[in-house]
């Protein structure tokens, strides 16, 4: 069977890096905070007592602007049914839609939103009743369940997305666009052929322009298409209340980046994951994950990283994905319609890599999901094309002389060598390396050395051994120790070699067991051996 590095490089038609689905959050700066609001209605509309009166009459106008405008334009509004996913109705809508831009239809669903609430500071004495004081109410923010109304757009350069708006103060809307969708129409627009694969690229014979569209997709274009639908649909602040500076603002909540590669034939992506979850099922380590996003986890102590550091090997039928994750992001490998590999990056928090959820970032955060992706890839075809020279190989497992220094031999197949190597494979992509003692503890959990156990002055003269053959080097000035180029490919050749061919078939071929005769290999080598004792009769040497 190919392994990853012949799959990815001999039998990929078409690869693309596109931003994929993103989840924008809309939301006016100046009206996020209790005492915004009690501004907007005492100085702003001149109003003396924000009281919960003028909340109600803000949200029933917004409201009942919403079912003017479906009114008036004949746009279906819809309640969502409970657990009904939204886009599927909004899939059969637009499949009845007739023009080329517009509202397909108005979804309403009730759902628990972070909104203002109001509670009266103190009673009102009897002789300020009499008097005619009116009451003092303050605002909160506070959890509160009110109706969301989502405008499923149908729109000329994003396809299908929606806004969503909020019905109740601060009136916050939630925006979702694909970066495909986007870059489909782009190509078209620009006259170039492409096969579709859902919501991705099944095939493109320009496949260099292909991937400067999908690099093209700015934060430019993304407000643009805000905007221009804020200005069509119904809005909750009037003009007046935008010249005052009451104005929307994009933040990013959610961005997937993706990574597809399409295969020649779907038996080479059922091949490809075969081998991947086999060589990968400790990719959610610590260790490995600091390789992949490039930071560093804290395991102990105060500042410790939170998440859980595992990973997961989910199958939906016979189709398997495999999972992990970084604090907030999450990235995930699976079989795309049996035909594509996706590898897919989603950030639900720009924080974790310290950046922040400004739209402006976007183009950082596509360089970072990008740059993931491909680390995982690269992971994947370095765990698995391992292959070293036999010269190479000559020279670790023989006896040899390194600057006067004679280097012991690491004998392969010896318990002791073998549970070395495959002891240090789990710190092969570990950006700092490790210790004497990160190292023997992983040695003596894989070697019996006896009731004494393996010493500390046995690791030390296995390290040793390791550093006079090349496969791995100090860091100055510390007592940690990291991988050569040379020494990750070695110890990876010698265990998986040993682990996965040598040792099973040597147990095929004990002479003790017994006749097998669904095993051909075992009946190979006895017809060989047979062959051999006849060969050396007729050349008349005795046995």
């Amino acid at each position: 069977m190919p392994n990853v590095e012949t799959l990815l490089r001999d039998h990929v038609t078409l690869q693309v890096d596109c931003i994929d689905r993103l989840y924008l959050n809309g939301y006016v700066p100046t009206l996020q905070r209790p005492e915004n609001l009690w501004w907007y209605f005492v100085e702003h509309r001149g109003c003396p007592v924000p009281s919960p009166v003028l909340l109600k009459k803000w949200v029933d106008t917004f409201v009942a602007d919403i079912r003017g405008f479906t009114a008036r334009h004949q746009i279906p509004l819809i309640q969502f049914a409970r657990h009904e996913r939204k886009e599927d109705v909004a899939r059969r809508k637009l499949a009845r839609f007739r023009h080329p831009e517009g509202v397909v239809f108005v979804g309403v669903a009730q759902e628990k939103v972070n909104g203002f609430r109001v509670y009266q500071k103190t009673r009102r004495t009897r002789q300020q009743r009499r008097d005619g004081k009116p009451p003092m109410f303050a605002f909160y923010r506070g959890s509160i369940d009110v109706n969301q109304y989502y405008f499923y757009i149908l729109d000329r350069d994003f396809g299908l997305c929606f806004i969503k708006f909020s019905s109740y103060p601060p009136f916050n809307v939630r925006v979702w666009i694909n970066g495909h969708e986007w870059a489909k129409r782009q190509l078209a627009r620009r006259g170039i052929p492409y096969e579709a694969l859902d919501n991705g690229f099944r095939s493109c014979p320009e496949p260099t322009r292909l991937q400067q569209v999908c690099d093209a997709l700015s934060p430019d274009h993304i407000d643009a298409f805000f905007r221009k639908w804020l200005r069509r649909l119904p809005h909750p602040f009037s003009a007046a209340d935008r010249e005052a500076g009451f104005r929307y603002q994009l933040s990013i909540m959610q961005m997937e980046v993706s990574t597809t590669h399409v295969f020649d034939r779907p038996i080479h992506g059922r091949q490809f994951f075969e081998e991947v979850i086999r060589d990968n099922l400790d990719i959610g380590r610590p260790d490995r994950l600091q390789l992949i996003f490039d930071r560093r986890l804290i395991l102990r102590g105060p500042h410790q990283t939170p998440g859980t550091f595992r990973t997961r090997v989910l199958t939906d039928g016979v189709q398997p994905s495999l999972r992990f994750d970084y604090k907030r992001t999450k990235v995930k490998q699976y079989f795309k319609l049996a035909r594509a590999l996706r590898t897919e990056t989603t950030f639900n928090d720009a924080y974790d890599f310290k950046v922040g959820r400004s739209l402006g970032n976007l183009p950082r955060l596509r360089t970072i999901g990008r740059n993931i992706n491909h680390r995982v890839l690269n992971l994947e075809r370095v765990a698995q094309h391992c292959a070293v020279s036999a010269h190479t190989v000559e020279r670790i497992v023989l006896p040899t002389v390194t600057d006067d220094q004679r280097a012991p031999a690491l004998r392969w197949g010896d318990p002791r060598t073998m549970a070395v190597c495959s002891a240090v494979c789990a710190f092969a992509f570990a950006p700092e390396g490790f210790t004497n003692r990160d190292l023997r503890a992983r040695v003596a959990a894989l070697y019996d050395s006896g009731p004494k156990g393996y010493s500390q002055q046995q690791m030390t003269y296995d390290l040793r051994r390791l550093r006079l053959k090349h496969l791995i080097q100090r860091v100055p000035k510390s007592h940690r120790y990291v991988f050569t180029p040379t020494g990750r490919r070695v110890a990876l050749f010698l265990t998986k070699s040993y682990a996965r061919l040598v040792r099973p078939v040597l147990d095929r071929l004990e002479p003790d067991l017994p006749n097998d005769a669904s095993d051909p290999l075992r009946q190979a080598w006895q017809a060989c051996e047979k062959a051999f004792e006849q060969a050396a009769c007729e050349a008349r040497i005795a046995a």
